[in-house]
């Protein structure tokens, strides 16, 4: 498979240097139809020593990360913590809380059930048993749809695109077991573990071993009101039940059910209703509170790992911070856009950033564009410690098993942040090469597909074409 087409005209301009091979002779192993987009430029130079369509905009994927992490540390500094609080107006008689208890969530990614069990147990050493009152679930950090635009709707349920609400818990992710039927045509059987409380139910229907209709009947998932969700399509006969994770629809509903249990497992009751507080209220006195890690440390979990709820609430927090209104998408796209312009002189010009993670298919931007943020991180890691929490190749995160980087020896002395999409390949981060210089780089490729006979080996195209760049840049600069 070539990839000749789009290299039509390539000068001598685009080459690394007069010993490197120009960039047609790497891009000759990727598959027909695929965009490759391509900026190489050493640390502080005038001029990038690879310039391939360096101003035509691509899918970030989640190398969008490396700019919501740069907002964030601009914005909201590396020491910034979320909060998550029991808070009440009412005051404390006896045994008895006389006046509502608030959870009020702040949109920590990382909140754990066991924060919350931690939160009820100073509650119960203050000597609260009884709540007269409600028992409120505070979001009032964010508001409007917990979901980014251009987000596929069959991601929704998957776990790795939960949505980022005010309220999380244990990522909003569970699991369950899927049973076949002992008999073929009847449903199979749902197992979920009692401290998940979620609704779960069955639409499946058992296939034999070998039936014809096994071929093109999917599994499917049906979220309903309320964390309720139905089970259709398939399953074969298996002798092991099926292990699957979905992602919470409704975090505040989640979060409040998990904490009414845990108030009921300590002796506390309250003679209210479980409510939902969207409106931003004054704060009363704070009970018991529990606070996530610093940001940086998030920040080097979200980069290192690619992980997409803590992206996206540190963007939603980054425009509330920023503008004093609840956190929402808009906000979070203009803070960020106003953040690099005036604090870091970076320009997004055309750029599309409608959330932090990269998942939307909305997001636009140009290698270009990407190349003023990698510059200016370099310029300014010995205030920002910034390098030191991308994917590390060879090493750790996302770079790990990076074949391509492995294979043009590169492990250690690259970091960089990928970015996968269906079709999407994307890298953005630096290098060191081998006489010491340091050179950031930008690697859009998409519209990558092969053929169905291939997809077992989709990936050695990728390899063989990185492997070649990355080696050439490495030892050419």
């Amino acid at each position: 498979m070539r990839f000749s087409r789009i290299v039509t005209g390539i000068t001598c301009a685009f080459m690394l240097q007069a010993q490197a091979a120009p960039v047609e002779e790497y891009s000759e192993f990727l598959p027909d139809g695929a965009n490759l987009a391509l900026m190489v430029q050493k640390i502080g130079a005038a001029a990038p020593s690879i310039d391939y369509h360096s101003q035509q905009m691509a899918l970030p994927a989640s190398t969008m990360k490396v700019i919501t992490a740069l907002a964030a540390l601009l914005q909201l500094g590396p020491d910034y913590r979320f909060h998550t609080q029991l808070e009440s107006k009412g005051s404390l008689s006896g045994n008895t809380l006389r006046g509502d208890l608030v959870a009020r969530f702040g949109g920590d990614p990382t909140l754990t059930r066991q924060d919350l069990r931690n939160m009820v147990t100073t509650l119960k050493k203050q000597g609260v048993e009884h709540i007269e009152g409600n028992l409120v679930i505070d979001t009032s950090v964010f508001a409007s749809h917990d979901k980014a635009p251009g987000w596929p709707w069959n991601d929704m349920t998957q776990c790795f695109s939960a949505p980022p609400g005010a309220a999380i818990v244990d990522r909003n992710c569970f699991s369950v077991s899927l049973y076949s039927a002992p008999n073929p045509g009847d449903k199979a059987f749902i197992r979920v573990a009692s401290y998940y409380p979620v609704n779960m139910f069955s639409e499946v229907r058992t296939l034999a071993k070998g039936s014809p209709d096994a071929q093109y009947c999917e599994l499917d998932v049906v979220p309903g009101e309320l964390n309720r969700f139905t089970l259709t399509g398939c399953l074969t006969q298996r002798a092991e039940p099926l292990p699957l994770a979905f992602a919470i629809q409704d975090g505040a509903s989640y979060a409040g059910a998990l904490l009414k249990a845990e108030l009921q497992n300590a002796g506390i009751d309250y003679s209210g209703h479980l409510v939902r507080q969207t409106l931003l209220t004054e704060p009363a006195t704070v009970l018991a509170q529990t606070q996530s890690a610093p940001l940086h440390d998030l920040l080097r979990i979200m980069l290192k790992k690619s992980d997409n709820m803590i992206a996206d609430t540190i963007f939603r927090t980054i425009g509330r911070e920023r503008f004093g209104v609840p956190g929402t998408w808009r906000a979070g796209s203009d803070a960020v856009r106003q953040i690099l312009r005036q604090k870091a002189n970076i320009d997004l010009g055309n750029s599309i950033q409608v959330d932090g993670s990269g998942l939307s298919r909305h997001d636009l931007i140009s290698p270009a564009t990407m190349m003023q943020v990698l510059q200016y991180i370099a310029q300014n890691d010995g205030q920002l410690d910034y390098i030191s929490m991308l994917p590390l190749a060879g090493h750790d995160g996302t770079l790990l098993y990076r074949g391509g980087l492995h294979e043009a020896g590169v492990d250690g002395k690259v970091s960089a942040k990928t970015g996968s999409l269906q079709g999407v390949y994307n890298l953005a981060g630096f290098m060191t090469t081998a006489s010491g210089q340091r050179v950031a780089f930008v690697q859009f490729l998409s519209g990558y597909a092969v053929p169905p006979q291939d997809q077992r080996q989709r990936r050695i195209p990728l390899v063989r074409f990185e492997s070649r760049l990355y080696k050439d840049v490495y030892r050419n600069n």
